[in-house]
């Protein structure tokens, strides 16, 4: 098997408020092999986008990284300092982020704001620089790219915006390609463009993908391997068949309960109960307990681990065998 592109271990990433901590990331463990698609999924507030800016060093000052690892190509991200890690991002390590308006400086060309990483990172001079942001354009779809190069971002359309930044995080070549949340807001015949878009790209260039979702079609119909994550914590982990047919976690189960089915007019919609937990003390016990349809003693007393439970299989939960069970 080959060796992790990325490998991140025990990551606990704070935030410091006024007057109390959040408790963000509370022991995140996964890795990403060399052209390997990662989804992360969960709900809003789950940790799955601090997981991972946590590692790129992009997140606010009154962050603190606790403890962890994150080895990308064997060189911990955690121990590089500013101008290092400035290195890796944008050249090594493209990012497409969230909300594509808010990312863009509005007030400058498209054509400046691709050039400007080639730039920054010595990959390319001004003169070869131009001329790729013309055929990148291109490549991810925007018609007519010898002109609107040139264009603002308020003249692009949300999905056209959209492949401007996947333009710009692919500007350097980069081997592992971040996505969060990428058709966030865009309708669906947009969003399926888009992640038809990352996949040529993906197997163009033999890159590795972490896609960040709340959307399980997207996670299920683009990725190789999917986590679930809850409270900042990795609730189960699986390659993408095993995950489809064999997922035990209840949090899991609930997920894919509550999810409308197309062409399923008879599936019965169950919501979870209840909301996702306020992390401002430290996670002693199971933290989906509250909204658990099997939740023992235990569950309220002990954190559970991630054990091993086949196939590239990983669960964190004190009653694996009795939910397993019980979701067949």
């Amino acid at each position: 098997m080959d060796e992790p592109l990325l490998e991140v271990r025990d990551l606990f990433t704070q935030f410091q408020r006024v007057d109390d901590v959040v408790y963000a990331v509370n022991g995140m463990n996964f890795s990403v092999a060399p052209g390997e698609v990662l989804g992360i999924v969960g709900e809003s507030g789950s940790g799955k986008s601090v997981s991972v800016l946590s590692f790129l060093g992009l997140l606010r000052d009154n962050v603190k990284l606790k403890s962890g690892t994150a080895k990308f190509r064997g060189t911990d991200l955690l121990r590089l300092g500013r101008r290092q890690l400035e290195d890796i991002r944008g050249r090594d390590i493209g990012v497409v982020f969230q909300d594509p308006m808010t990312s863009l400086n509005p007030v400058r060309r498209v054509g400046d704001q691709i050039m400007e990483g080639m730039i920054t990172h010595h990959y390319a001079s001004k003169k070869v620089a131009l001329q790729r942001t013309i055929d990148l354009l291109g490549e991810v779809g925007i018609p007519e790219p010898q002109m609107r190069y040139r264009n603002y971002p308020f003249e692009f359309s949300g999905g056209m915006r959209q492949r401007v930044m996947i333009a710009m995080a692919i500007a350097c070549e980069p081997q592992l390609l971040i996505a969060d949340e990428p058709t966030t807001a865009l309708d669906v015949t947009v969003q399926m463009q888009i992640l038809a878009l990352l996949q040529t790209l993906r197997e163009k260039r033999n890159m590795s993908i972490i896609m960040i979702t709340h959307d399980f079609g997207v996670a299920t119909n683009f990725c190789d391997r999917i986590i679930v994550m809850y409270a900042g914590m990795v609730m189960e982990s699986a390659p993408l068949a095993e995950f489809l047919n064999n997922s035990v976690h209840p949090y899991t189960i609930g997920l894919k309960s509550s999810i409308i089915e197309v062409g399923n007019k008879n599936k019965e919609l169950v919501p979870i109960p209840g909301m996702a937990p306020v992390l401002t003390k430290p996670l002693n016990h199971c933290p989906y307990v509250s909204r658990c349809s099997v939740a023992q003693d235990r569950c309220e007393q002990e954190l559970p681990e991630l054990l091993h439970v086949g196939n590239e299989h990983y669960v964190a939960c004190h009653r694996i065998e009795e939910v397993g069970i019980h979701a067949k």
